[in-house]
């Protein structure tokens, strides 16, 4: 409500509280901005900035009046903000461009809007810049567009993996019902260890829980079933994959041969770090007694070729596959840059 001493008799407010209530809007209006990433610059026709509101500490962190933007930019995005100003000039049209700026050791990012003030005869009297700082958004961009590389890769050497795990269960099995329930199988393994990289955005999978969502699907009791020793490395999404098959065809085995087929059968997996640098290693072992006739031990299924060729050759790695009639005992050694440890 406006006050009646601000009005004249005619009912026409005061120039003087008129004036006044401009000002407290200005202020509001700068109040307002200062607690956003929107800035605004008002430029003469010579281009020299005559004030400033909420400067980006990006383009400076003194004042701004009464100077171009060569004298406070670096000569690049200077440059350029000026090339479009003139642009906008010369053409009486809107423009607008991206700028980005090296602030605290990383790259800040703004859109910035050019308008003209016309004046009363419609001739340019001045330049309003808005700059927005969109820096965040830029982020979001870029991680996006990387997710997506990274899911487009990732999706290539899934299916690389599934058209090999395919192929060799096909060589492997005798009738259409064998192959799709050992297939299916395989399938399910790498899709659990799908889910582990997953849910740790890409990363990859901590080996005991790799361990636990392989084999201990198998058995009723994992934490009697299953006696893990050793280190815990985090292996990277590749490793992860290939290290969950073959803990898949090793439990399978063990649950049609093994420990895993006896209610008090126990299986011993131990994961040793050796070395430092790019030197180390991680040795990972499976040991259990099994009850297999001699007319199996040493017949090379799909299980044992994963085992002894697919797995390793994919992590650039060694294995050792070891059966008896009594025993099995594998070895995998895994190279650095498969895993991360402490």
């Amino acid at each position: 409500m406006r006050d009646s001493g601000s009005e004249r008799p005619d009912g026409s407010e005061h120039p003087a509280a008129a004036e006044k209530r401009l000002v407290n809007h200005s202020a509001s209006l700068v109040r307002g901005l200062s607690n956003t990433g929107v800035s605004v610059l008002y430029c003469d026709e010579d281009l020299r900035c005559i004030w400033a509101v909420n400067v980006p500490p990006a383009w400076s962190r003194d004042q701004v009046a009464n100077r171009r933007f060569h004298e406070f930019l670096p000569p690049e995005p200077a440059e350029q903000l000026t090339r479009v100003l003139q642009a906008a000039v010369a053409s009486a049209k809107p423009q607008m461009l991206e700028v980005s700026l090296p602030y605290n050791h990383e790259t800040r990012w703004f859109s910035v809007w050019i308008d003209l003030e016309a004046s009363k005869h419609d001739e340019p009297a001045g330049v309003i810049v808005t700059v927005v700082d969109i820096t965040e958004q830029k982020w979001r961009e870029q991680t996006l567009r990387a997710l997506l590389r990274e899911v487009a890769h990732r999706s290539k050497n899934l299916l690389a993996i599934i058209q090999s795990i395919a192929t060799q269960t096909g060589r492997h099995s005798d009738t259409i019902d064998g192959f799709m329930s050992r297939f299916r199988g395989r399938l399910q393994s790498l899709a659990s260890t799908q889910d582990l990289v997953t849910s740790s955005n890409w990363r990859g999978a901590d080996l005991y829980e790799l361990v636990l969502g392989q084999v201990g699907r198998y058995t009723a009791d994992p934490s009697r079933s299953i006696l893990f020793e050793g280190q815990r490395p985090y292996l990277n999404p590749n490793a992860a994959l290939h290290i969950g098959l073959a803990l898949h065809e090793l439990a399978v085995n063990s649950v049609s041969y093994g420990a895993l087929a006896r209610p008090d059968g126990t299986v011993s997996i131990r994961a040793q770090l050796n070395g430092i640098g790019p030197r180390r290693g991680l040795s990972l072992t499976w040991s259990e007694i099994i009850s297999i006739g001699d007319q199996a031990v040493g017949r090379k299924r799909f299980g044992s070729v994963a085992l002894e060729r697919v797995v390793p050759a994919s992590l650039d790695g060694t294995a050792q596959l070891s059966i008896s009639s009594e025993r099995l005992d594998y070895r995998l050694t895994v190279p650095a840059g498969n895993f991360e440890s402490e």
